[in-house]
């Protein structure tokens, strides 16, 4: 499966645009071959202040989210968790920001990242791509 890992927040000003691409993108191309991971983080500027369950309900409520939420977290610095860690290391690349994005291959490694100010329809060319190889790889083992 490919990932597009996110550390999202409720109360951005990048919160209406990434979560409205972010579930069309999960529409069109999940949930076999891809899935949105969308990680709650309050790191920055104070954006995410709500419990795991409020912040579900916003993004479930709100823009019918059917990708995968998981609980809050910190995503740089020394509290980082080991997953952010590992993409961190990936790519060079920490997260500035709400809605960084890092899109993950089906082995595990990550192919890059992207800023907040990226939109979510740039990145799409490449996240079609990985879920192409994968229809295809399939395909060719039937």
């Amino acid at each position: 499966q490919v990932s597009l890992v996110v550390n999202v927040a409720s109360e951005c000003g990048y919160t209406d645009s990434h979560y409205k691409a972010l579930q069309q993108l999960q529409r069109d191309l999940g949930p076999y071959h891809f899935n949105v991971l969308a990680f709650p983080c309050n790191q920055f500027g104070q954006q995410e202040p709500d419990t795991n369950r409020e912040i579900e309900s916003f993004a479930r409520k709100t823009y019918g989210a059917s990708f995968p939420m998981f609980s809050k977290i910190t995503v740089s610095g020394a509290g980082a968790i080991p997953a952010f860690k590992y993409l961190i290391d990936s790519t060079g690349e920490e997260p500035t920001w709400n809605f960084w994005k890092y899109l993950v291959d089906p082995n595990g490694k990550v192919v890059k990242a992207w800023d907040s100010t990226v939109s979510v329809e740039e990145i799409r060319p490449h996240i079609t791509e990985l879920v192409r190889k994968i229809i295809l790889k399939k395909k060719d083992e039937l």
